[in-house]
């Protein structure tokens, strides 16, 4: 590992300064022939960082963790988590190394992290590394994700390193540089308190007040102030996953963060035709993580999340219980509230209308799955019919009386057809077309991965040519694609 110049890019090691039980010092792998494959330009530049610099040989050394700018710490986090249902004391990044903190202009912090970085102690027998396919999908999920408005970590950069791993057959290696407002999961507090050491999770809490909820710190009880406001991001962030049709596939309680920002994007993809039962991870045998069953793993999750401060939240157990259990009642109602104000946006209908658009929504629900309609098309051509085209969506259903009811219902509330259109996407990450960019980037070829990624960016704005990225799967045994982990 060689030390960069000051003058490329300042990162502070705040975490690693911090907690030092929490993070293990270590180094990235060498790679043999780093490529840059991808490097997002825009959020460069939000950043402060030079994208010609980051392109050199030097910058592109350092987006794998092999050059490290001067003062940074890269570390290796140590969390523990549930992983579908079985708790797992010590887990931690065993391909990943949080390489420092950017500061920003306002003293917000956010985390430079690196994805396929090589073996750490917490692997516990994997090898470490990450293909290039498993990183851009990270990449081009991630993103698309930010440009429909749902808060995630973001993709920096994909680095070839020019080494060949192993899976079921070989694969070109890869480094994904990822951007967070932190990687504080619930997995972190699960093992701080597992330690034992109650002034440790004290001080975790009040880091993860500091960069996520400051005004807890003024609260009378800022560690339950700390929940409430994780309990508030989560039902809020599990909502805009409902109303696209996005499965995370993987809802560990160390895939959940502190922040509310989606992570780990691994076993993920997006719904097509509405189903609760749907799940896309190849080892989710049962369904946990299945597309309806997210907000009651996210509560599930939050649990954990407040018997792990319950110390910090009263001295008192029974007291602290009884404040916790508390604060966790009230997610229900947290969730059912951000999903109607996002079914009312996406109906077109006007605020203080939420209970009526919640009925309305409840009622359509049953019909788009009946008749196992495209959950994105039809919400992007709903606006047809105030437009005056009365097939624009009907002839998709089975029972065409049954929605022209409901569509009268609707229409008597005097929806907007083009706000409509600024919140209801034309374009997602089909699964067959990532899947087909993906193929393509590992023989090399980027150009499909290149021309996916810019229509999913502008999600909103449809565009004459691309007739191909709004159409669903010509396949419909969508219910059998799967997805992996990509370890």
């Amino acid at each position: 590992m060689t030390a960069l110049p000051a003058s490329t890019l300042a990162l502070a090691n705040r975490y690693a300064r911090e907690f030092p039980e929490l993070a293990l010092p270590w180094q990235a792998a060498e790679a043999l022939d780093p490529e840059l494959l991808v490097l997002n330009v825009p959020l460069a530049l939000e950043l402060g960082m030079d994208p010609e610099r980051l392109r050199s040989p030097e910058g592109v050394r350092m987006l794998i963790g092999t050059a490290v700018p001067a003062g940074a710490t890269p570390v290796a986090q140590v969390y523990a988590g549930h992983q579908f249902g079985g708790y797992s004391p010590r887990l931690g990044d065993g391909r990943a190394l949080l390489l420092g903190e950017i500061e920003e202009d306002d003293g917000r912090l956010r985390d430079l992290h690196l994805k396929g970085s090589g073996r750490t102690p917490f692997a516990r027998g994997g090898d470490g590394l990450a293909a290039v396919g498993p990183m851009l999908r990270e990449y081009i999920v991630s993103e698309a994700m930010h440009a429909l408005g749902v808060p995630t970590t973001r993709s920096l950069a994909v680095v070839e390193t020019g080494r060949t791993i192993r899976r079921e057959e070989p694969l070109p290696g890869a480094v994904l540089a990822r951007i967070a407002s932190s990687h504080l999961r619930v997995g972190t507090f699960q093992y701080a308190r597992s330690t034992g050491d109650i002034e440790l999770l004290r001080r975790l809490a009040d880091h993860a007040i500091r960069r996520h909820a400051p005004s807890a710190a003024e609260a009378d009880r800022p560690g339950l102030a700390l929940l409430e406001g994780v309990i508030g991001a989560q039902a809020e962030l599990v909502a805009k996953w409902m109303l696209v049709g996005f499965v995370h596939g993987v809802m560990n309680t160390d895939n959940m963060t502190i922040s509310g920002e989606t992570i780990d994007y691994g076993p993920c993809a997006f719904m097509e035709r509405l189903d609760p039962a749907t799940v896309f991870s190849s080892i989710d045998d049962h369904g946990r993580y299945a597309y309806g069953n997210q907000p009651a793993v996210a509560r599930w999750n939050l649990t954990r999340l407040a018997e792990a401060l319950l110390p910090i939240v009263a001295d008192d157990q029974d007291e602290a219980v009884a404040l916790v259990t508390a604060a966790l009642g009230t997610f229900p109602a947290r969730y059912n509230a951000a999903w109607s104000s996002g079914m009312r946006e996406k109906l077109g209908l006007r605020p203080g209308v939420d209970d009526a658009a919640s009925t309305l929504a409840t009622d359509l629900l049953p019909m788009l799955e009946d008749s196992q309609v495209d959950l994105t098309s039809f919400f992007r051509s709903l606006s047809g019919l105030i437009r005056g085209r009365r097939d624009a969506v009907r002839d998709a259903f089975v029972d065409r009386d049954a929605f022209d009811a409901w569509t009268q219902r609707w229409l008597q509330l005097g929806p907007d057809a083009d706000a409509m259109d600024r919140v209801n996407p034309t374009y997602i990450p089909r699964n067959h077309l990532v899947e087909e960019a993906l193929a393509a980037a590992t023989e090399g070829d980027l150009d499909p991965f290149a021309r996916l990624l810019d229509v999913v960016l502008r999600p909103f704005e449809e565009r004459p040519g691309l007739e191909r990225y709004a159409a669903p799967s010509p396949q419909r045994s969508f219910r059998a694609y799967r997805t992996y982990c990509g370890t």
